[in-house]
């Protein structure tokens, strides 16, 4: 049950992002929504790349096999989703910002005006 434990959390992460989204009334919560589900991948990488008992690639001392060690690419995208997630989070905050100053609101159904 222990190893299938951070699938579980991540997926329930994600869920609990989804609801939010699909239940949003205002397009700053919606954002902040799309932020958790984006955490949900971080759980996600760090449970791919988890080892019990495995040190860190980094250090000089550990002789090639002698021990497990983490994969350090998961490490590397983990980060990269981070960097990744937190951009996406500023850029669509500044596209709401600029949706309020231009339609008065930040609630998706009063912006008749993007309707096709």
């Amino acid at each position: 049950m222990m190893g299938v434990l951070p699938y579980l959390v991540a997926v329930w992460i994600f869920l609990a992002g989804c609801y939010g989204l699909a239940t949003s009334r205002n397009l700053i919560h919606a954002v902040g929504c799309l932020a958790v589900c984006q955490s949900a991948t971080y759980v996600l990488l760090l449970a791919v790349g988890y080892r019990d008992g495995a040190t860190a690639p980094v250090f000089s001392d550990v002789e090639p096999g002698s021990r497990p060690v983490v994969d350090p690419v998961v490490q590397a995208l983990a980060l990269t989703d981070v960097v990744v997630g937190a951009t996406v989070t500023a850029l669509l905050l500044a596209l709401v910002v600029q949706i309020s100053k231009r339609h008065g609101t930040v609630d998706p159904d009063e912006l008749s005006e993007l309707r096709g």
